[in-house]
């Protein structure tokens, strides 16, 4: 079984930024596909950020232009950058990662296979 580990959520006002790290028990992300996934209070799950197995990134509709999915090799880790956030972006962020090499999807195709235990990010307005 492949555990993941989210850091780096907290408080931060409206308009400000936060990065989030996700670290993977298999070492780097190689040719798997990794990302974020968000969950609000009496919402469904939602699409944020994928990294595929090319380095190929996609977002969701409403944190395009705001976040920035990446990855830090030397310390293995995927990493999500957080810019102009506001309540809306309030939620349990989740590191989710496949199981299938050579991973093509996307954040509206990605089978979430991992899930991490989730990291809170509240945006107080």
């Amino acid at each position: 079984q492949v555990h993941l580990v989210e850091s780096g959520g907290g408080s931060v006002q409206a308009g400000g930024s936060l990065e989030l790290s996700c670290s993977a028990s298999d070492g780097a992300r190689g040719s798997f596909c990794m990302g974020w996934f968000r969950q609000a209070p009496g919402k469904e799950r939602e699409g944020v950020a994928v990294l595929d197995g090319y380095g190929r990134t996609s977002y969701g509709d409403s944190v395009k232009g705001r976040f920035t999915i990446s990855e830090d090799k030397a310390r293995m880790l995927v990493l999500l950058q957080m810019t102009s956030l506001g309540p809306e972006d309030t939620a349990t962020y989740y590191c989710v990662k496949t199981a299938r090499r050579y991973c093509t999807s996307t954040v509206a195709t990605i089978s979430t296979d991992y899930w991490g235990q989730g990291t809170q990010v509240t945006v107080n307005p």
